[in-house]
């Protein structure tokens, strides 16, 4: 799936959630997208959370 195309449903979804939810759906739905983003990065190897909270090594 390309990217373009996971965004434009992702955008579709986020609009159903302010539709049906209101404003408390909106903000579910963007902090569960945020976290399924960050999870299959992960799995996929594309993302290293903990790099960003390493700092640097020298």
């Amino acid at each position: 799936m390309k990217a373009s195309f996971a965004g434009l449903v992702a955008g579709l979804l986020l609009a159903l959630a302010v539709i049906n939810g209101g404003f408390t759906g909106f903000l579910l739905a963007v902090v569960l997208g945020a976290l399924g983003f960050a999870v299959a990065g992960k799995t996929s190897g594309e993302i290293d959370l903990f790099e960003r909270f390493r700092g640097r090594r020298d």
